[in-house]
């Protein structure tokens, strides 16, 4: 590690990455040095989305108040710690919520506020195009929102010109460039991975069947060019420099990496974008990301396929129910505890259940935990309603309590999963993160029974996404001698250290029983929404 004089010559050379990713709480800057592994300051500011219009969306005055006021927080902190204030950088990136409807007009003007990833009234048009292209088009996608648009005749369409991502909006207005990484890109259209841009087969059926409803003759049109990890996208304008920075200390020039999506910049920060290799994000939802070694075959509505920021196909089993339920167990226990005169942490409390549920019997002893708050598409519900069920003959122990409302954690997942078993695809690793993680060996060594595979757990970067795009602006300068995942195996991850846990035989056969019942008791809370 250099020291802070060092480290300040590198930052007034501009021998550093800043990263930047607008979550949908947070919007969060990340400088790096030389070394990308060494986050040298950090930046945030905290934003919400508004409901109006009855669509969920942000107004692009506070992207940029907000954009804003995250970089003058790591300036801030850059000075604080090492006495001098950032001017240029070696590359920058941008990183975002992905897909979502940001439409433009001729004069490069707004035509209706941004339309983000939470809306869901592209129903019609999802279907329509699921059923036309032959593959998973998402609610959430890009093209589900433009065509919901023509079905839904908006007085905007005619005057429609360039359609884009909310990265790839700031990136646009950063340097001028229109353009758009194929990680984010792909959650506005498919991708080809042979050609590594918009499938032309598909695009050619979505014109005929848009023809003479759209202002342009070709859907592509209206869309970002897509380039992949590594390829120059630009650079800093003048006027860019100034909607960052209006304090004038950041001068243009700064080369920019491809904008990406934050399901890319994800995969990066865990090292997880080479065929084989995936990871599992448990909080409110839970989600896996898996890197294909080929496309699959067919239409699978568990799944969505995406790619990496290097281009390579994706498969993501998307959950709306997480850990919350957990949580929630967790917060009762913890209550008792308190109550009966030995108050607990929460990580007490957490790391007390969870170890309980090693001493569960494998197949949670014939108990049942739904962790549905929410509806959940892979389960066939509109709507949730937490359950435990059990039969009479079931054993009702602390242990196999808690080892039925983990393996609830992830019951939905694993049927996303199973579809890609079934598919043939393999798994070597997957890399784990989330709350549930922290105590040591015992969600993870679940999750693995469950999945079948080996589970690691890392030490990766806390700065999460925003450090993520960081790295993906560094190789830019490392992208003619590597390709991405030999960057991050060689450069970036090359002394971290992982704790993998092996699936146990007795914890796979259990939970494949678990699995069976829990599949079968699906029907229980259907029932449970139609009557309560």
């Amino acid at each position: 590690m250099e020291h802070p004089h060092q480290l300040a010559e590198a930052i007034r050379e501009g021998r550093t990455s800043l990263g930047i990713e607008l979550g949908s709480t947070r919007i969060k800057a990340c400088l790096v040095g030389p070394d990308p592994t060494q986050v040298l300051a950090v930046g945030s500011h905290e934003w919400e989305n508004e409901f109006s219009g009855r669509m969920w969306t942000y107004s692009l005055e506070s992207v940029w108040s907000g954009l804003q006021a995250a970089y003058a927080d790591l300036a801030a902190d850059v000075e604080r710690r090492y006495g001098v204030l950032p001017t240029t950088f070696g590359a920058m990136g941008v990183s975002a919520m992905m897909h979502g409807y940001l439409a433009f007009d001729a004069d490069d003007e707004l035509l209706v506020p941004f339309r983000t990833w939470r809306n869901t009234t592209t129903g019609p048009a999802a279907a329509e195009l699921s059923e036309l292209l032959g593959v998973n088009i998402p609610l959430r996608w890009s093209v589900a929102h433009l065509h919901q648009a023509v079905l839904d005749g908006e007085e905007h369409v005619p005057q429609t010109r360039f359609l884009t991502t909310l990265a790839g909006y700031v990136h646009w207005r950063l340097t001028g460039r229109r353009v758009l990484g194929v990680g984010d890109a792909s959650g506005m259209f498919p991708i080809d991975p042979a050609t590594g841009t918009y499938d032309a087969g598909m695009l050619a059926k979505l014109d005929t069947l848009l023809a003479g409803r759209l202002p342009v003759a070709r859907a592509v049109d209206l869309l970002p060019e897509v380039l992949s990890a590594g390829r120059p996208a630009g650079e800093l304008t003048a006027e860019g420099a100034a909607l960052l920075d209006p304090s004038g200390t950041l001068r243009a020039g700064v080369p920019l990496c491809p904008p990406e999506g934050d399901a890319g910049t994800g995969m990066v920060a865990t090292n997880a974008v080479a065929p084989r290799t995936g990871n599992v994000s448990a909080g409110t939802s839970i989600f896996a990301m898996v890197v294909l070694e080929r496309p699959l075959a067919g239409m699978h509505h568990e799944i969505d396929l995406v790619t990496t920021p290097a281009g390579d196909p994706v498969a993501m089993v998307h959950c709306n129910n997480g850990a919350s339920e957990l949580g929630a167990w967790a917060g009762l226990f913890g209550r008792f505890a308190e109550a009966a005169g030995t108050p607990l942490s929460g990580d007490a409390v957490f790391a007390t259940l969870l170890s309980e549920a090693l001493d569960g019997e494998a197949d949670a002893g014939g108990l049942l935990a739904y962790n549905y708050l929410a509806g959940e598409p892979i389960g066939g519900l509109t709507e949730g309603r937490p359950l435990v069920v059990r039969t009479p003959d079931s054993r009702l122990t602390l242990a196999n309590f808690v080892r039925a409302q983990v393996y609830g954690v992830f019951g939905t997942l694993s049927m996303g999963m199973q579809v890609l078993a079934g598919q043939g695809v393999a798994i070597d690793r997957m890399l784990a993160h989330g709350g549930m993680f922290r105590t040591a060996g015992v969600a993870q060594r679940l999750l693995a029974g469950a999945l079948d595979a080996p589970v690691a757990v890392g030490e990766t970067a806390s700065e999460g996404g925003a450090w993520g795009i960081a790295v993906l602006a560094s190789y830019l300068s490392a992208a003619q001698d590597t390709d991405l995942a030999g960057y991050l195996d060689g450069q970036v991850f090359a002394g971290a250290s992982f704790d993998t846990a092996q699936p146990d035989p007795q914890d796979v056969a259990g939970y494949a029983a678990f699995l069976e019942r829990y599949r079968a008791g699906l029907a229980a809370v259907g029932a449970a929404v139609q009557a309560l």
